[in-house]
């Protein structure tokens, strides 16, 4: 770090901040008090294409001095020599991370949740605007074909979560992913615009102030080019309105966040696109989202991932789960 980050002193201490399944995320503080992130993939069971720290590095160093909020890139290595993977270092943000409401409710006064909200959603307007030719991004991925390609790369990686579960003594039916995936394809929206799209927008893939205010964006690990509605599909998937019954625990669930259909109205007005479309979107996400949980379960009850296998019957069922409400959003084109 001292032969590559100018102005770096030596000794550094190393904090482990968060990790897992995803990439592994530690703070890294200089003897002189500067607080900088390092991040790197996990320590084993690693997709030969997922992780690839160069890529977010690269996305994370092109929005630098645009709308979007990001931490300054500040280093990246390649040589597996040096920390086993690939890695790279970025400016630590000060701010909150809420995956809670009794996070949201420490950190922030009920109208700086409702400017939160706001934020949020100006951030992310602000995503979809950005020319990926004029900030080095045009190779991020291909113009057309967003959603075909979504559905071919997740279809896959379920049906490849079946074939472990097979083996492993641990199958169980659930026919209606390969349903909805059949519906989806039939049904996918003219793609009519190609922007940068985050890939797992969200409020806790987000870094927010003491104002309420987005102060960066986190977790590029999937952003490509694509449709910009699938970013807003997303952000709607996991977001919970303070009366809609869902799980009173989500930190949008908090009293002052806008509700989701509040939100879709904000981007309306924010990004000038017709949002007519977005109940698709919505229904891909919530069955990427079941492919994803799919392979979570094939892991963990396989017993790959070792520790506590309690709780792999429930991931079980969360596939089937999100699968239905994909169905169910489908039915509101």
């Amino acid at each position: 770090m001292l032969e590559n980050i100018e102005g770096a002193v030596a000794p550094f201490e190393f904090e482990f901040i968060s990790g897992g399944r995803s990439n592994l995320t530690f703070k890294v503080t200089a003897a002189d008090g500067r607080a900088m992130v390092l991040r790197r993939p996990p320590i084993s069971h690693v997709l030969a294409t997922a992780h690839d720290m160069g890529r977010e590095h690269k996305i994370i160093s092109a929005l630098a001095g645009t709308p979007v909020p990001v931490p300054r890139a500040v280093g990246f290595c390649q040589d597996e020599a040096v920390n086993d993977r690939p890695f790279y270092v970025m400016d630590f943000v000060d701010g909150h991370i809420l995956r809670s409401a009794q996070q949201a409710e420490a950190a922030l006064t009920v109208e700086q949740r409702e400017a939160a909200g706001r934020s949020l959603i100006d951030v992310l307007a602000a995503i979809h605007s950005v020319d990926p030719d004029a900030v080095g991004l045009g190779d991020l991925g291909r113009r057309d074909g967003y959603i075909e390609r979504q559905l071919k790369r997740w279809y896959g990686q379920f049906r490849q979560s079946q074939e472990q579960e097979k083996e492993s003594g641990i199958f169980r039916p659930a026919e209606v992913v390969d349903e909805v995936h059949d519906l989806l394809a039939k049904q996918v929206p003219t793609q009519t615009e190609t922007t940068i799209a985050h890939g797992d927008y969200r409020l806790d893939n987000t870094m927010i102030g003491r104002d309420g205010s987005v102060q960066a964006v986190l977790d590029w690990e999937l952003c490509t080019l694509g449709h910009p509605l699938a970013d807003l599909g997303t952000m709607s998937v996991y977001w919970t309105d303070r009366s809609s019954g869902g799980p009173a625990m989500a930190a949008t669930a908090a009293e002052g966040f806008p509700t989701k259909a509040e939100l879709v109205e904000m981007y309306r007005a924010a990004s000038g696109r017709d949002v007519s479309d977005l109940p698709y979107y919505v229904a891909f996400a919530h069955w990427r989202l079941a492919c994803i949980v799919e392979g979570v379960y094939a892991r963990y009850g396989s017993g790959a991932m070792g520790g506590d296998r309690s709780g792999v019957e429930a991931m079980a069922q969360s596939t089937i789960h999100r699968a239905e409400m994909a169905r169910a959003a489908l039915t509101q084109l």
